[in-house]
């Protein structure tokens, strides 16, 4: 996934009420409010200083301009926005990178399902078959070389999971895609004294026969690829 222009600089102020950061801009020094496409604790990704790239829409009818899209942390760039991963794991999909999830004859996104859900990839094989693939974004790094998930209480996650495991009870597979949005994370385990009833959920969901992969990104100032392996501690 390639930015559509060059990101613009700048230095974090605060973010707050989850979807708004204040960013002084490099170029100029002024002090804007940016759209934080993010609805977790980014724990450990908001401290007042870190540097921080935007991308600037030319849609005339947006209140927010800037939206926040890459900052530095622990020495690496980490991608922030949670409206990519399930673009960046299609790509990976059709390019081969979870071998484990090719050979499929169609691929389709947001697709109904659940109670009231929507699937984030479904994946078809030539006879018919059904692979549900839901998507979580990672970020959180407490420990060098760890990705964690989740950085806060997500009650929908533990939700997904367990209409995952009733796709698998109906006969389907079901699949968990972590996707690491950040390059320096080569392992990833559950933060399970962050949310205890997701990590409770998830192996009731593993038991259940739900499948679970991991994928870390290359994070550039020209864009972001799922394409580094992760094991999995979990």
């Amino acid at each position: 996934m390639k930015f559509s222009a060059p990101l613009v600089s700048g230095r974090l102020v605060k973010r707050y009420k989850r979807f708004l950061a204040d960013v002084i801009l490099d170029e100029d020094g002024s002090e804007i409010t940016a759209h934080c496409a993010n609805p977790g604790s980014m724990l450990g990704l908001k401290q007042p200083g870190s540097r921080v790239w935007l991308s600037l829409s030319d849609n005339p009818s947006r209140k927010l301009k800037y939206s926040w899209e890459v900052m530095e942390a622990d020495g690496a760039l980490v991608g922030i926005n949670t409206a990519h991963p399930n673009k960046l794991v299609e790509e990976a999909l059709e390019a081969g990178r979870i071998p484990e999830l090719s050979g499929y004859a169609s691929l389709r996104r947001e697709v109904k399902y659940g109670k009231n859900s929507r699937i984030d990839i479904l994946l078809e094989g030539e006879d018919g078959g059904l692979t549900y693939v839901e998507v979580k974004n990672v970020h959180l790094m407490r420990e060098a070389g760890l990705a964690e998930f989740p950085d806060s209480v997500t009650a929908r996650g533990a939700k997904h999971l367990g209409e995952l495991s009733e796709m698998v009870a109906q006969g389907h597979r079901a699949v968990m895609v972590f996707l690491v949005q950040r390059p320096d994370c080569s392992r990833l385990s559950l933060a399970a004294d962050i949310d205890p009833a997701y990590a409770a959920a998830f192996s009731a969901a593993k038991e259940a026969g739900v499948e679970v992969y991991a994928i870390g990104c290359s994070v550039t100032l020209d864009g972001i690829e799922a394409v580094l392996p992760v094991n999995l501690d979990v």
